[in-house]
């Protein structure tokens, strides 16, 4: 099986690693490798999808979202 070695890894990755391997209940390097494969299978982002699917959910709501109506939801904590 290939090694990879990484070097000069950012202490607070490195934390952040651990922790979450930790979390996971795997060792660092199997989290590393975890991490690896999600960024790799990860699917690519469709833009023109994307965009049409929010012009429809837009088409779908009524009125204009202002700076005061913004203002009003984040004192009542809902944003």
């Amino acid at each position: 099986m290939p090694t990879i070695t990484l070097k000069n890894i950012p202490e607070q990755l490195h934390r952040k690693l651990k922790q979450n391997a930790s979390h996971n209940h795997r060792s660092l390097n199997n989290e590393i490798i975890a991490c690896l494969e999600s960024s790799v299978h990860a699917s690519p982002i469709n833009s023109e999808l994307l965009l049409a699917r929010a012009r429809t959910l837009r088409s779908q709501i009524s009125g204009h979202l202002t700076e005061e109506t913004l203002a009003d939801f984040k004192n009542q904590g809902r944003l």
